[in-house]
């Protein structure tokens, strides 16, 4: 849920916008009253406006307030649940106090619920999402003026704790967790390009379907940038751990992504040779060979993957016909250890484990099965077979016991 505030001095035009005479609001009939407060009946807004302005300080003399909650937890609300709601946004708005690291109050309380208001209720033309509008009176019932120091933080705290009591999913919330999905796919698209450049970057950022908008200084420096996703924009700051996307870092990163990778696959190399070294009896084939493709770089048509392996997080980007078979091998809905058995036939798919041989058949082994090494003429779906296979000769499969009623 979002809360926002403000305080604003055409506190008239605000009423009759929220109220729904204002020549600007083109669907009156999408708006509905839900409650007054300290007011007479039913006053149009310029009664409502008289009635505060007697009260109201010079200048800034009206809080506007905006809640919009996600419309799948209010698809069945009544105009008195939304009154509900408002009291309890009120509630929580008033009960705030900010102090300093000495403990002082350095911005006091409100008293939103002992000062005059008026409540509506909006629906969006297109989508009918709905969300409440407030005017309230600056100053309350006792002459003392609301506090508006620090006003939209008092708004989104007490959206949040509200939308947290009724257990609903907060904006922060969401937001953060698109976040992490656009870093995400920036961080893939900095692995997928072969050499530097914030050209090739910009434009394979706008080609996956963002928007993203340079701020740059007088000289033409790059400064800044942000990404969108429909209406929704990121600054670089807010993507990436250790803002690791900002325009300052992404060179770096990007050095650091294709240096690691380069690391990771010449450790990859030593090991098969030092067990050639040290196991003269070993053969080559018994070790899972580095895959050809760098499946830790994102392409076309593949499906990012997440593990974890010797205390370390990993992401790799999977062929999506592989996954699928995956997904079909170790149903969820009917296998247990779907998780475990897929972790480990994709830590196998991607090069990062050595296993002995197994069946074509899977079952009680066979001698003339493929070599576990990845041969020149096999495709990635047998590939992966065998991965799958082997991950159910490791653990096997545990099926879902069924529910008895």
């Amino acid at each position: 849920m979002i809360g926002k505030a403000k305080s604003i001095s055409h506190g008239i035009n605000d009423i009759r916008y929220i109220t729904g005479e204002s020549r600007n609001k083109k669907h009156p009939e999408l708006i509905y009253h839900v409650e007054d407060n300290l007011l007479p009946c039913r006053l149009d807004a310029q009664g409502v406006w008289d009635m505060m302005k007697a009260h109201a300080p010079k200048g800034k003399n009206v809080i506007r307030v905006e809640i919009s909650p996600a419309k799948e937890h209010t698809e069945h609300f009544t105009l008195k649940d939304w009154e509900k709601l408002w009291d309890d946004f009120v509630r929580e708005y008033d009960s705030m106090e900010f102090r300093n690291r000495q403990g002082e109050i350095y911005s006091h309380k409100t008293n939103l619920a002992g000062s005059i208001s008026t409540v509506w209720l909006h629906l969006e033309s297109k989508s009918g999402i709905p969300h409440l509008h407030a005017a309230v009176c600056r100053k309350d019932n006792e002459g003392r003026t609301n506090n508006d120091h620090n006003i939209h933080l008092r708004a989104q705290y007490a959206a949040e704790r509200v939308a947290r009591k009724r257990g609903w999913t907060t904006a922060m919330e969401i937001r953060r967790a698109n976040a992490d999905e656009v870093a995400a796919e920036l961080i893939g698209i900095l692995r997928s390009m072969p050499s530097w450049s914030w050209d090739d970057y910009v434009a394979r950022v706008r080609t996956k379907g963002y928007t993203l908008e340079e701020r740059r200084d007088k000289k033409d420096v790059l400064r800044g940038y942000t990404v969108g996703i429909g209406d929704v924009i990121y600054k670089a700051s807010e993507l990436g751990k250790g803002r690791n996307l900002m325009a300052s870092k992404i060179e770096a990163t990007w050095n650091r992504l294709h240096n690691q990778s380069v690391t990771e696959l010449e450790q990859n190399d030593k090991k098969v040779k030092t067990l050639a070294a040290t196991s003269p009896e070993a053969k080559p084939e018994t070790v899972c060979d580095r895959p050809v493709i760098d499946y830790s770089a994102w392409r076309e048509g593949t499906s990012r993957y997440e593990l974890a392996h010797d205390g370390r997080d990993y992401r790799f980007y999977i062929p999506d016909n592989v996954m699928q078979l995956f997904d079909d091998e170790f149903d969820y809905r009917k296998t247990a250890n779907h998780k475990e058995l897929t972790d480990y036939a994709v830590a196998l798919f991607v090069g990062m484990m050595s296993v002995p041989a197994v069946p074509s058949g899977g079952g009680d082994g066979s001698s003339n099965d493929l070599p576990w090494g990845r041969k020149e003429d096999e495709d990635e779906m047998e590939r992966a077979r065998r991965c799958a296979r082997a991950a159910i000769k490791k653990f096997g499969k545990k099926p879902k016991s069924s529910i008895r009623r």
